[in-house]
């Protein structure tokens, strides 16, 4: 079916932004212009005063299946995924079994196909089981659909393992997306190592144990050449560290997550389970200098990191509480938030929710180009809503944000050009 979507304010970066028109058909773009003609026998979505976007692309997020379907499947989370503008995630390996074989790829991307809402791209593990020990079939995950490796939350501690793992990626026209932590510095911790830590009699995490590997893995790097992507970054120094590695021209792209740049650790008051996520919340300090990364740069993608865990789970004490928040469906009013701040401009916004991420994982998404994939969101900027975990897509409902008024919400969302979501604002 044809889709014309008319009077919107076009934003895609790089490419044009102004007021336009956008004609979809047979699941492509086929034009972007003033006045476009309505097709014969399509539809028209009517986008005056709202913004018209490439379709989210998340390189970090968890669906839980297989494995652990009581927190989220495939089917839930590409819902919540589609509510919040992501027209493409890609899923972290961490299922069980390990997504380190073509089987469990194939059966996620069967899974996608059958969900039918957004694209659901697998990420394959680097070591078999992600024990840090053997090198995975890196090659048959390649072929069968993963587009970058990881091991996630369990970090290949392994240097020479590590650098394998590069160079078996680089054949493979592949990225290392790596969760930067020395599990030997980080050992027990549940929260930022500081102050607070020590007030609340809480084990802390330094952000040493991040840092030490962001080191490690860019001189990987450069040493091997290969792309490298560094997950969820959360302190200063690491900013400074890939800003750094970017000038000597190592091929490093970094993501940040909303939560990291707009809370701290001063949310673990109260001993707020919600608040517990890896790498944790940090400082100010560490918060401005993620917002000063994504603001010159340094920070090419917002990710989401969406992590969800039944309530019964988050119930436990705070030191047997599982790290973890979900994103899908707050990220957009969350990053909105650094335009009305001044740290981003729309354009720099929607480029790190879209074009940026696309590019480190070599995805042809994240455009409006004619041609391209027709994922396309319509939103709108400034309509005001409240963060009500209850009424989530997601199945789980661990989120730190809840009660919270924001702005920015999805009208439309498109993938192959059939609408798989509208919203009604009233029931948000």
């Amino acid at each position: 079916m044809s889709i014309l979507i008319t009077g919107g304010r076009v934003v895609d970066p790089g490419r044009f932004v102004g007021i336009a028109d956008v004609l979809i058909d047979a699941g492509k773009i086929t034009a972007v212009g003033p006045k476009l003609s309505a097709p014969a026998g399509g539809r028209t979505i009517h986008a005056e005063g709202k913004l018209v976007v490439p379709g989210f692309v998340d390189l970090h997020v968890h669906f839980r299946e297989p494995g652990f379907e009581y927190k989220e499947t495939i089917q839930s989370g590409s819902a919540a995924a589609v509510a919040g503008g992501f027209t493409t995630v890609c899923c972290m390996p961490n299922t069980s079994p390990v997504n380190d074989n073509q089987a469990v790829t194939e059966f996620i991307l069967e899974r996608s196909r059958l969900a039918g809402l957004a694209n659901v791209l697998p990420i394959g593990a680097i070591t078999k089981g992600s024990e840090g020990k053997e090198l995975a079939e890196i090659g048959d995950l390649r072929r069968s659909g993963c587009v970058a490796i990881s091991d996630d939350g369990k970090p290949v501690m392994n240097s020479l393992v590590m650098r394998r793992a590069m160079e078996y990626a680089s054949a493979f026209d592949l990225t290392v997306v790596d969760h930067c932590e020395d599990i030997h510095l980080a050992e027990g911790g549940c929260m930022n190592e500081g102050l607070i830590s020590t007030e609340l009699g809480l084990p802390g995490i330094p952000a040493a144990a991040e840092d030490v590997m962001v080191a490690r893995n860019l001189s990987l790097s450069e040493l091997t050449g290969a792309r490298l992507h560094l997950a969820h970054i959360s302190t200063a120094g690491s900013v400074r560290m890939v800003r750094e590695a970017k000038a000597r021209g190592i091929p490093v792209t970094a993501e940040a997550c909303p939560h990291h740049f707009t809370l701290t650790e001063e949310l673990v008051r109260g001993y707020n389970t919600h608040a517990k996520m890896n790498p944790p919340l940090r400082t100010w300090t560490d918060v401005q200098a993620i917002k000063e990364g994504l603001r010159d740069g340094t920070i090419d993608v917002i990710a989401t990191d969406h992590a969800p865990h039944a309530t019964q789970e988050k119930q436990q004490d705070f030191t047997e509480a599982p790290f973890g928040i979900v994103g899908l469906e707050t990220a957009l009013s969350l990053t909105l938030g650094l335009v009305e701040e001044g740290v981003l401009s729309i354009e720099q916004a929607v480029q790190k929710l879209t074009s940026s991420p696309a590019a480190a994982f070599g995805l042809q998404k994240g455009t409006l180009a004619v041609g391209a994939d027709a994922d396309v969101v319509v939103l709108d900027q400034h309509e005001p809503w409240e963060v009500e975990p209850a009424k989530f897509r997601s199945k789980s409902r661990n989120t730190p944000f809840a009660g919270w008024k924001v702005k920015g919400l999805v009208q439309t969302t498109i993938v192959g050009g059939r609408v798989v979501f509208e919203a009604n604002p009233v029931e948000r």
